[in-house]
């Protein structure tokens, strides 16, 4: 993945970019009252390789004048039809609101779209509003099945693989 939207680069991660990655991820996390478990739920940011690379996925990084602002991953999942999980989808508060997130968002459909995969889950916590209000008004549904402990809401959507 290499894209720009605006003046927002959106880039596949690069080993140099995991402790810059983790600082967003744990920032967005405290401003939402969220602990960061470096040892739990994040483990995956801090081994990016294992968790995303090797298991089929993706972890993208959005950098505004060479400073990281963003993430957002997905990995193939056993559960649903040919399913994906998008996670690690952040965005710092200084780029909120100008549309940044959905394009994100966007670009993950399509690229989880062309590598042939039918269905993607998301798992968020109702903390997250904006998170929230985002994936219900791009046609992810409610379901159940959170397997996240800090996260209390799940969300899936059938997409066309190979587009």
């Amino acid at each position: 993945m290499r894209d720009n939207y605006g003046d927002f680069l959106i880039r596949n991660w690069e080993e140099s970019d995991r402790t810059r990655a983790a600082s967003v991820i744990s920032y967005v996390l405290s401003e939402y009252g969220l602990g960061w478990e470096p040892n739990g739920a994040d483990k995956d940011v801090l081994q990016v390789e294992e968790h995303y690379l090797a298991a089929g996925g993706e972890f993208w990084v959005i950098e505004h004048q060479s400073q990281i602002v963003g993430t957002g991953a997905y990995y193939p999942v056993h559960r649903g039809e040919k399913a994906v999980e998008i996670r690690k989808m952040y965005l710092l508060p200084s780029v909120r609101g100008l549309g940044l997130g959905k394009f994100l968002l966007q670009q993950l459909e399509a690229a989880i779209s062309s590598r042939g995969f039918q269905q993607i889950w998301i798992e968020t916590a109702s903390v997250l509003v904006e998170a929230v209000k985002l994936y219900e008004s791009n046609g992810y549904q409610p379901a159940t099945g959170v397997e996240t402990t800090r996260c209390d809401r799940v969300y899936v959507k059938s997409v066309v693989s190979g587009q």
